[in-house]
């Protein structure tokens, strides 16, 4: 059992990574695996909407000069799924997005219906603005969101300031044993398999 966490921040060793380190200890506590997987800090494309990834049942972004493929490659096994960004402008770190909305276009099957959280970190505020944005493509990928005993933020601003937030740091831990109770359930002998889905019934309001 793994779970595959994403440092969407253009600092590898910041607040995010500080954030997602705590839960990734605590997960491995619980027994699972961990991998916390960091964006960089070069240019990344946005999705510029092709659909080829769809046309030619590719699995993967059809542009694969930056992290986005591998990032689908490391999600196929992963049973479990987080992301991290800073805050900025009450946004998650524009560099995130743009990589992750092709994740969840090109590879989408190995991101659905998996347990799913984010973590947003900020100065002061924006958090849950951040936030409720990282959830909303779990949300239309059928993925059980794992929450915690607040919402899934901590805050600093110098690098691993965040690990001086001491309630922060507990919502990580708190968060990293939710996640693994949830999939050691969805694992145990005997647990209810999903239903499965009705066909989708897509509806455009022009016509």
């Amino acid at each position: 059992m793994k779970v595959v966490l994403i440092n969407g921040s253009p600092r590898k060793n910041g607040n995010t990574m500080r954030a997602l380190q705590e839960v990734a200890a605590t997960l491995e506590k619980e027994g699972l695996g961990s991998e916390i997987l960091w964006i960089g800090n070069k240019p990344v494309r946005g999705c510029a909407a092709c659909y080829q990834c769809k046309a030619k049942n590719l699995d993967k972004c059809v542009f694969d000069d930056d992290v986005a493929n591998s990032i689908i490659e490391k999600l196929k096994d992963a049973d479990g799924i987080i992301i991290g960004a800073p805050t900025y402008y009450g946004q998650p770190a524009g560099a995130l997005l743009a990589v992750w909305q092709r994740v969840c276009l090109a590879g989408g099957a190995y991101v659905k219906t998996k347990p799913a959280a984010s973590v947003a970190i900020c100065r002061r505020g924006g958090s849950t603005a951040a936030f409720q944005t990282m959830n909303m493509p779990f949300e239309m990928l059928n993925c059980p969101l794992i929450g915690s005993q607040y919402w899934n933020v901590a805050f600093g601003r110098d690098e691993g300031e965040s690990g001086k937030d001491e309630e922060g740091m507990q919502t990580m831990r708190t968060l990293g044993r939710n996640m693994a109770w949830v999939i050691k359930n969805l694992k145990r002998e005997g647990a209810v398999p999903r239903s499965e889905d009705e066909p989708w019934n897509p509806m455009n309001f022009i016509r």
